[in-house]
């Protein structure tokens, strides 16, 4: 994967990019099952909301295997995993004072998730 340059912004800005890879790589999770997110605190910057660490939500759908961008931006390994929609209550998100009715969808990598 070639590193970005600013002259090669408008073109992806204007067609779009995506980090799918063609690897076979077997999911972790189905639809429908239960994970919790991992509660990480890492130094650099992660893709895993700070809100969303160490919640409970469902597995909606399986968005496919993508490049797992934390460690393709520390030694260049592609790491490919499925990135699952998990499906959380507003509640477990946000507590008793949020809405009963609402929920938000997340994709997350398999690495942030554990079962249950």
């Amino acid at each position: 994967m070639p590193v970005l340059t600013p002259d090669m912004v408008p073109g992806l800005v204007q067609t779009g990019a995506s980090a799918r890879v063609d690897a076979d790589v077997d999911p972790g999770f189905s639809v429908g099952a239960e994970v919790t997110t991992r509660n990480i605190n890492p130094v650099g910057h992660t893709r895993l909301p700070q809100y969303a660490r160490g919640k409970r939500g469902v597995v909606a759908c399986d968005r496919g295997v993508f490049v797992f961008p934390d460690t393709h931006a520390h030694s260049g390994d592609e790491k490919p995993q499925h990135i699952y929609s998990v499906s959380f209550t507003a509640r477990e998100l946000w507590g008793s004072d949020a809405s009963a009715r609402d929920t938000l969808r997340l994709d997350i990598w398999e690495d942030y998730l554990e079962p249950g």
